[in-house]
């Protein structure tokens, strides 16, 4: 008798499959986002005041992890930028009340928040733990649970941190499941997440593709566009202080953030003072030679050299066959022109910095706005300049939502240093053709319920003050554990909510079987 085969299909990545293990998630989240939004204000800053305090604690552990993992950036940098998305983000919004009801007497409204829910937020290889940090913070500040997708290049540092984060949240008395990642990230599965019903927004931070997937995936996202920031030297600019900015700018972690210098513009007046001063500055200023060898080497027929991102100037400079000091901040090239057909002013995301010189000030404008147009539509610039009438003319004209003035844009356009909002995740609004235009923060996780008492009456609204949301009815079950790694949720009560947990856990995980068995089904029937 022949002996008989058993062949074993692998039905993991099948719809089903990935459909179960996003709702095992997910429906954690859910429900405790549901507990979330019964904590006061003082409790969800209690929390949110720990969890900023692990990321600070853990700054440098996580910077030296990120680089060897990726490859890209500086440690010290990436240390420096884990810290700004611990306290200070905390510190930045400490006076905003995401979690009371606000009364306007003199229109009569009483405001009550509404959480958004369940956050599904993207976060890339470039800043994977500052991406961490900020996205869980502000959607804790709002009383939302957050479920993390890393990219995989950053997976393992990610996925460390968020359980680092995730503990620290449930140790100040989170709900557990407020903090989820993804440890085996893939894009169908993602893909899934992204489309769920149970997913009530998707915070996108990461390549063009991922962002346009989030945008078409029928859930409300908050994306961002890709950066390509024009700064401008004008004639009244103080040059020397210009130089010294830009270079630090454009060499902080090795020009990663997509808020960095991308082409430096400026007029003839200015050129020979202008490079003297970066040179002064431990910039390198490339001939002829030395530019093409830097195009050849960062863009080919598939695009952007990825090897490049994040690598130090001295890697690349000897990667092309330039010779240059060994304290060489950055590479800066000359191009004679802006547009498709030079590769260079395109967006670099290392050391790499475009140099052209126009031949007036229209023509600084109207090539900032070329270069925007290129990639980074509606993301940011920078102008370096005493006369306010030249920073007004080119904030108005170009298609950016921030333009920084006289500061290093990799930091200025995040918030940092300057006083727009801390993020790490920039909106590109109409320009860039998504939803916001503003740098993302809590704001964006929370709407408002808004009562509205006829004009002209008087109400009194002062009742109001002391009134909580109403909240009827006992807490959820909590879901069962799916997640490996993760705590397992606990469930406000006794013995009999231990029985309505294991009663949902049965048939949560009898209704998956039942939905993988049918595929299996169709599958073998082909």
């Amino acid at each position: 008798m022949e002996p008989q085969i058993r062949t074993l299909i692998d039905i993991s990545g099948t719809p089903a499959a990935l459909q179960g293990q996003a709702d095992i998630v997910l429906e954690r989240a859910r429900w405790a986002t549901t507990v979330f939004q019964r904590f006061d204000r003082a409790s969800t800053m209690a929390i949110v005041e720990a969890v900023a305090a692990a990321a600070h604690d853990n700054a440098a552990r996580y910077a030296q992890w990120a680089v060897e993992e990726t490859g890209f950036g500086v440690v010290e940098h990436k240390k420096l930028k884990n810290e700004l998305t611990a306290h200070p983000l905390v510190d930045f919004y400490r006076d905003d009340d995401f979690v009371n009801c606000r009364i306007d007497e003199r229109r009569g409204i009483v405001e009550i928040p509404r959480p958004a829910g369940v956050v599904f937020a993207l976060t890339p290889s470039t800043n994977p733990i500052a991406t961490v940090n900020y996205k869980v913070i502000i959607s804790l500040m709002t009383r939302n649970a957050i479920v993390l997708s890393p990219h995989p290049a950053a997976r393992a540092c990610c996925v460390d941190a968020a359980r680092k984060l995730a503990e620290a949240a449930v140790a100040a008395g989170a709900p557990e499941g407020v903090i989820q990642i993804i440890e085996n990230p893939s894009i169908p599965l993602v893909e899934t997440f992204m489309a769920s019903e149970k997913t009530n927004v998707i915070l996108a931070t990461g390549g063009t593709a991922m962002v346009r997937s989030a945008y078409s995936s029928s859930n409300p996202a908050i994306g961002v566009g890709p950066g390509n920031a024009p700064v401008f030297v004008d004639a009244s600019a103080d040059v020397a202080e210009a130089a010294r900015v830009i270079v630090e700018s454009k060499s902080f972690d090795n020009s990663i953030l997509c808020t960095n210098e991308s082409v430096l513009i400026t007029l003839p007046e200015v050129e020979k003072q202008l490079v003297q001063a970066l040179r002064a500055a431990h910039a390198y200023v490339c001939d002829e030679d030395d530019v093409e060898k830097l195009r050849r080497f960062l863009f080919h027929e598939r695009g952007f050299n990825i090897e490049s991102i994040g690598r130090d100037a001295t890697w690349i400079a000897t990667e092309c066959g330039i010779r240059v000091p060994n304290n060489t901040r950055i590479l800066v090239a000359p191009i004679r022109q802006i547009g498709v057909e030079e590769r260079l002013s395109r967006e670099k995301l290392c050391p790499v910095l475009a140099m052209h010189v126009a031949s007036n000030h229209n023509q600084a404008i109207a090539m900032a706005k070329a270069v925007l147009r290129m990639t980074g539509a509606g993301h940011s610039a920078a102008i370096h300049t005493r006369d306010e009438r030249s920073a007004m003319r080119f904030a108005s004209t170009v298609e950016a939502y921030r333009v920084v003035v006289n500061a290093p844009c990799s930091q200025g356009a995040a918030g940092y240093g300057t006083g727009l909002p801390p993020t790490f995740t920039i909106g590109t609004g109409y320009f860039g053709r998504s939803s916001v235009g503003e740098n993302i923060g809590p704001r964006h996780l929370v709407h408002w319920t808004r009562l509205a008492y006829p004009t002209g009456e008087s109400p009194n609204l002062d009742a109001y003050r002391n009134l909580g949301q109403a909240f009827e009815g006992p807490l959820p079950a909590a879901p069962s554990d799916g997640v490996p790694g993760s705590p397992r949720p606990r469930q406000p009560g006794g013995g009999g909510a231990t029985r309505q947990r294991d009663e949902l856990d049965h048939a949560v995980r009898a209704q998956i079987r039942q939905i993988i068995a049918e595929e299996l089904r169709d599958i073998l029937k082909k």
